[in-house]
């Protein structure tokens, strides 16, 4: 009996101690409000277990001196503001640019914020299927002639991950400078041995910075999300692809892969070479001397001056205070006049955002969103669901994609302004991913996305009332135990 009464006070004592640790461990920085409440319910329900989970997943990096993405050199960036000032000045031929306020305002929001300028000479080829953007790539790939620069999450060891890597190779074999960058958790398979032919044929590769010293520092849940390929300065390529088979629909899990990618013929390419220098400098060690500036890598003078494509690429990850997409993105919807169309894998809104996407449908724009009908991670699925549900309520129509995956990083603003790239509408891609998003501001070109989304629709079935009051008790509680753990999934 004495032996018992022991037993319960350790355990209760156990209990009370693990409580104040979490309210201290969590509390001890600034965070999302529902974020500390999530991880206080993970530290109360897993005991020990839950610290060790926080350990890696938890914890910030933004005041890590190590950590300094945020404070590379911007290199070009000079040069790019060079450009962009002599644009801005010449006369506009055959300009589709919509000169309304919003569009202005949130042009200038990202200029201020990231140093993102406004580039106007520039074409764009848009790809919503894996092969066909792959093989157009794989032939600016074979057409470079100086230099060859890819930066993805996910560049697994697989068919097309091969086929991909010995072009590559051979670009090296033949004197070009050739640099990938990857993220090991994203990237199956891409261990040292196999990049061992790139790299005896004078290629360089790197791990994304987050995946060095991976125990000490505990960066477990900040990942390079970004997918470009940059050649010869004067061709970029940006957009939600990944290197893979999935990718062009060899899974038989997904099946049909739909996604969206864009290739950039023009200046907006610089703020792309921009980007992929500060990510390689920062993932640099003494081994690997950084890049610096050259005319090579930042062209001014190969572009076609008879167009006026006008297009912002622009980043975001937690090296910056601040969730400079998600804040551009919410600056857009509740601005919007008429339509807010946007496709995304993963729909897991903040309160900001959802605030944004309801008052926007609340005063009749016309929200849409496309989610996928299967999942590929089950958490975020279910909690997917549940803001579907939830959304459905306040008039925003939620579609689902019955062909495949829809894996799709696309936003359509009153039919005039665009976005294509890696940002997802949830927790990670707002604050712990490594994002890079193209925003088009012409007519044209949103009208084509709007079509392809058109398109979609034909083969995704509309979210009804009666089909959420079908899913079954069961369902609706993983839905909403899901949402719970929906700021750290």
């Amino acid at each position: 009996m004495l032996i018992d009464h022991w037993l319960i006070l350790t355990i209760l004592a156990i209990l009370l101690l693990n409580t104040i640790i979490a309210l201290i461990t969590v509390f001890h920085r600034p965070r999302n409000i529902v974020t500390t409440w999530a991880w206080i319910l993970v530290l109360m329900l897993l005991p020990v277990v839950g610290f060790l989970i926080y350990a890696f997943f938890g914890r910030g990096i933004a005041q890590e001196k190590i950590f300094n993405i945020g404070n590379q050199q911007h290199i070009g960036l000079n040069q790019l503001k060079k450009i962009a000032e002599f644009e801005k000045h010449r006369p506009k031929r055959g300009s589709r640019y919509d000169e309304t306020y919003y569009a202005r305002h949130v042009i200038s929001f990202f200029d201020k914020t990231e140093e993102t300028p406004l580039t106007r000479h520039n074409e764009i080829d848009l790809y919503f299927d894996g092969k066909e953007k792959f093989q157009s790539l794989f032939d600016d790939i074979k057409n470079a002639k100086e230099t060859i620069h890819v930066e993805y999450y996910a560049f697994i060891k697989s068919n097309i991950g091969q086929e991909f890597l010995d072009i590559l190779t051979e670009k090296a074999k033949q004197g070009l400078e050739v640099r990938l960058l990857f993220d090991p958790w994203g990237s199956g398979g891409s261990n040292r041995r196999w990049f061992k032919e790139f790299e005896a044929a004078g290629g360089q590769v790197l791990p994304f910075i987050t995946s060095k010293n991976v125990i000490y520092k505990t960066r477990l849940n900040y990942h390079l999300h970004r997918k470009l390929v940059i050649v010869d300065g004067t061709i970029g390529w940006i957009g939600g692809f990944n290197v893979g088979d999935q990718y062009v629909g060899e899974s038989k899990k997904f099946g049909y892969w739909r996604d969206s990618h864009i290739r950039v013929k023009g200046t907006a390419t610089l703020l792309m070479q921009e980007r992929f220098f500060q990510d390689w400098n920062a993932s640099t060690d003494r081994h690997v001397k950084p890049l610096i500036f050259m005319d090579k890598y930042f062209p001014a003078d190969r572009f076609n001056e008879n167009t006026n494509l006008p297009i912002q690429i622009v980043t975001d990850g937690p090296d910056s205070r601040q969730e400079i997409l998600k804040d551009g993105f919410i600056d857009m919807i509740i601005n919007a006049k008429k339509s807010i169309w946007i496709q995304t894998p993963y729909l897991i809104p903040d309160d900001p955002m959802f605030t944004a996407l309801t008052i926007a449908s609340r005063s009749g724009v016309d929200v849409r969103i496309m989610v996928p009908c299967m999942p590929d991670h089950p958490f975020i699925f279910r909690a997917t669901q549940y803001y579907s549900n939830l959304l459905t309520q306040f008039g925003i129509k939620i579609y689902t994609y019955d062909k495949g995956f829809m894996h799709a990083k696309t936003s359509i603003i009153d039919e005039k302004i665009c976005s294509v790239g890696s940002m997802n509408h949830d927790f990670r891609s707002y604050s712990l991913n490594f994002e890079a998003n193209a925003f088009i501001y012409d007519s044209k070109i949103a009208h084509k996305i709007k079509r392809s989304f058109e398109n979609d629709m034909e083969v995704s079935t509309l979210l009804t009332q009666e089909i959420i009051d079908n899913q079954g008790v069961w369902m609706h509680f993983k839905q909403r135990f899901s949402r719970l753990l929906s700021p750290i999934l």
